[in-house]
């Protein structure tokens, strides 16, 4: 084995959460502030379906969780994972039996199980939350198969965490499969919880495999053009008229008939919905955005040194994607820089954030280069707009899809992106992907994507004319079509272009 490939072993890092409802094994690239998961399964064992009322784990779900674990013993020996971390919840921690199952599950794993407190889950629920979403105001509330956990976030501050018996089996267990006695049980949990007081108007988070699968299918029922999960948004109104719906169909029995749950989950989804109407109507946010960054995310992000934790997220994600396919990763900061100039030297207004998805764009300006000339344009979208990443809403990930679209197809009205791409951006910064393209156009054009050359270039405002000045041991990169497109640049900014000898 090479030294590199020696070094790559020991870097991979997995995560083993033991969940009332799944048993799941993620196995991510090494640990880091961008995570890349390289293998993710999951098992729906149902451990904690009986414990409410028995208290005790099912004994055939032991089984089935025992199983599992041999086999993620198994794969992880097989990918020769440098560290493993284990997890267990809701169920493990209240059955009497859960010290027994524990204690064998820790045989074969081989590897010692952390059984998280309530108020250590919902931590580490919020820690994935600021992990993933980028400066998060609002409440996290993370719905298991055993419990439901709440926690208030703003920023990377982290309020005290509150933990309920409102997971899906739980309360079909409590309830013993009633949905009037469920909603009399969920209704008297929730009042008057202190997590909840301060939603009003600011942004429920909502993390756990059940709701996630309420958001899918609210996606397919409402046409939305990303297929993404991770911060999918709803109006907390318009997501109140969806639930009722759902609840309507349960009633009917039709939920029998969504093929995009899985069976072992379906029968939970008017448990879920039941939970998080109840917390729409208390808390009284403006908006529900769906996380699928939740307790194993939050405890890798917890082991990481705190100069990663304060990394940007995005910046941290893009930045590797630039590493992995740039023709030359250096070129990305040269830009950046090259950019910031313009954009001072042109008086061209940026608030933070736009900044910020400049840079972002900067460096996946030239992630397509291998692609067929012919395709780059909606293969770079493509691998934008769905990418594993995140720390970016859906309309600023269409933002940036639409900058890279733009700078590989051209600004003529024929290569024009699709509709649906661009009906998720602002008529603004729509104008504003279009300029970043057009600056991307010139800037790579000029220099080949090497680096060492927009360094040897800057820019000149004389009245409503822009130059771009070259040095003259560059100026014959100069040509027809960098002019033109520099042209094409400056009337974007309102002003003619031309290229001038230093």
């Amino acid at each position: 084995m090479s030294g590199s490939s020696a070094r790559k072993v020991t870097q991979s890092i997995a995560v083993i959460d033991i969940g009332s409802n799944s048993v799941r094994l993620v196995v991510y690239e090494s640990l880091t502030r961008s995570l890349a998961p390289v293998f993710n399964e999951k098992t729906l064992c149902g451990l904690g379906r009986e414990v409410q009322t028995t208290g005790l784990l099912a004994a055939d779900a032991v089984q089935k969780a025992l199983a599992s674990l041999r086999r993620f013993r198994a794969l992880c020996r097989v990918m020769k994972v440098g560290r493993v971390h284990a997890i267990a919840t809701a169920a493990c921690r209240d059955a009497t039996n859960g010290p027994e199952f524990i204690a064998e599950a820790e045989r074969i794993c081989g590897a010692p199980i952390e059984i998280l407190s309530g108020q250590r889950e919902a931590r580490l629920s919020a820690l994935g939350v600021v992990s993933g979403v980028h400066r998060p105001d609002g409440i996290v509330g993370d719905l298991g198969g055993g419990s439901l956990e709440l926690v208030d976030v703003r920023g990377s501050r982290v309020g005290s965490g509150q933990t309920l018996p409102l997971g899906g089996l739980a309360l079909q267990d409590i309830s013993q499969k009633s949905l009037k006695r469920a909603e009399r049980i969920v209704k008297a949990e929730l009042s008057g919880i202190a997590q909840l007081a301060g939603g009003r108007g600011r942004t429920f988070y909502a993390v756990g495999g059940t709701w996630r699968a309420l958001a899918r299918i609210h996606i397919i029922q409402s046409g939305y053009p990303l297929k993404v999960m991770h911060e999918y948004s709803i109006p907390a109104a318009e997501a109140l008229g969806f639930l009722q719906r759902l609840r309507r169909l349960a009633a009917s029995d039709m939920l029998a008939d969504i093929e995009t749950v899985a069976d072992a989950r379906r029968p939970l989804l008017t448990y879920a919905a039941l939970v998080l109407e109840y917390i729409l109507r208390i808390a009284r946010p403006k908006a529900i955005v769906f996380s699928t960054y939740g307790v194993r995310e939050g405890l890798l992000y917890e082991k990481l040194p705190p100069e990663q934790r304060n990394q940007d997220g995005l910046m941290a994600a893009v930045r590797v994607l630039n590493q992995l396919r740039s023709r030359s990763p250096r070129h990305a900061d040269d830009l950046i820089a090259w950019s910031d100039r313009l954009i001072r030297v042109a008086k061209v207004k940026e608030t933070a954030d736009e900044r910020r998805l400049r840079h972002a764009a900067c460096l996946l300006s030239d992630i397509g280069w291998r692609a067929h000339p012919d395709h780059r344009g909606e293969q770079s979208m493509d691998l934008v707009i769905n990418g594993h990443f995140g720390a970016i809403s859906h309309p600023d990930r269409a933002f940036l899809a639409l900058s890279i679209y733009y700078r590989y197809a051209g600004l003529n009205a024929e290569n024009e992106a699709p509709q649906a791409v661009r009906g998720l951006v602002s008529p603004h910064m729509l104008e504003r992907a279009r300029l970043l393209a057009a600056i991307f156009r010139v800037g790579h054009l000029v220099s080949a994507a090497q680096p060492g050359v927009l360094p040897a270039t800057q820019f000149r405002s004389v009245g409503r004319k822009l130059q771009l000045v070259l040095d003259p041991r560059i100026v014959d990169l100069a040509a027809d079509r960098v002019g033109n497109r520099f042209k094409q640049l400056a009337r974007l900014l309102g002003r003619s272009g031309t290229i001038v000898k230093r």
